[in-house]
């Protein structure tokens, strides 16, 4: 019998997980991609014209409690913040809902800092990965598996050739949701969405050889300063679909003439306590679960959360780090 959707995202999910431990060589309780990171607690306050798009509680309550997660790239715990590899940087943000039935409840925004992503399905980062470590083999293929992958596969090379310099900052960095969402107002309309986060100090970056000069955790330890001397602060933003625009493939970004409306501000105010513990155990979900919002029919977004979810389970069961 043919495997179920369901089937097929759990099959391919779990061998993604095993490839990125795999290309990473990543301990036990880590993420196989972005391991790497640091969680921040602060508030999300709302536009008015968030509610005016979205029935959603966190887009309509005067404040949300949000606890937001800024990460390097790889599965690497200890990957240098001035390496290359490190780019580009993720930033979750967990909005952390009133509790229903006693249960707490929260949705989640997953970003990056570049606006592009490789491929637009899992079974294609599957094979991009496949192609990476067949390259690194030392009786490799001329041209290496990965030339011909990118040569077939222009999404992907757009991904490899796109600028990805360090930030200064966790928080003068910007960063971007690939994938579209449909926001659902109380009157029952629909608005495609992406979503985007730019930071309040504005985006500064590094050259190469100033970020060689830098010490290795310092985008952690700057985080951390500036918390402490009076917060980091974010706007986010939804990037407006026109009708045609494509919804369901993370590779096909949309016009920069779009219209885009401000949603709320996100301000930082402090860094979680029992941090590595915390960011063991906390696994984000890139589908939404909340009245008001709802995935597209992107078939990452089921990919991801289900990634997640192994990856987090995986985590959970290996207990403390040592």
């Amino acid at each position: 019998m043919p495997l179920s959707t369901n089937e097929k995202t759990n099959e391919t999910a779990a061998a993604l997980v095993k490839t990125l431990q795999g290309a990473f060589h990543t301990p036990a309780g880590f993420r196989p991609a972005h391991a790497r990171g640091i969680l921040t607690n602060g508030n999300f306050t709302p536009t008015p014209e968030a509610s005016s798009l979205s029935k959603a509680t966190h887009f309509n309550q005067s404040s949300t409690p949000v606890t937001v997660r800024f990460s390097n790239s790889t599965g690497l715990p200890q990957i240098p913040d001035n390496a290359n590899d490190a780019n580009p940087r993720g930033m979750a943000v967990r909005f952390n809902l009133p509790e229903v039935n006693g249960r707490r409840h929260h949705t989640d925004i997953i970003a990056h800092s570049t606006p592009f992503f490789p491929v637009r399905t899992g079974e294609m980062f599957l094979e991009l990965l496949g192609a990476i470590g067949a390259s690194s083999a030392p009786d490799a293929s001329n041209p290496s598996p990965i030339e011909v992958y990118l040569g077939k596969t222009p999404s992907a090379k757009a991904f490899v050739e796109a600028p990805k310099p360090t930030p200064a900052s966790f928080a003068t960095e910007k960063y971007f949701g690939v994938n579209a969402f449909k926001l659902v107002s109380a009157e029952g309309k629909q608005t495609f969405v992406r979503y985007r986060i730019t930071p309040d100090a504005g985006e500064l970056h590094l050259s190469e050889e100033e970020a060689k000069s830098k010490d290795p955790a310092f985008l952690h330890n700057e985080i951390q300063t500036r918390i402490i001397d009076g917060g980091a602060s974010f706007s986010i933003w939804a990037q407006i679909a026109n009708e045609g625009d494509t919804t369901d493939d993370a590779t096909v970004r949309w016009p920069e003439d779009r219209k885009v409306v401000k949603l709320g501000t996100i301000k930082l105010d402090a860094v979680v306590g029992d941090n590595d513990e915390k960011q063991r155990t906390m696994i984000f979900d890139p589908v939404p679960r909340v009245e008001g919002v709802e995935p597209s029919d992107d078939p990452l977004i089921d990919m991801r959360a289900t990634i997640y979810l192994i990856s987090g389970r995986e985590r959970r069961a290996a207990g403390p780090h040592h």
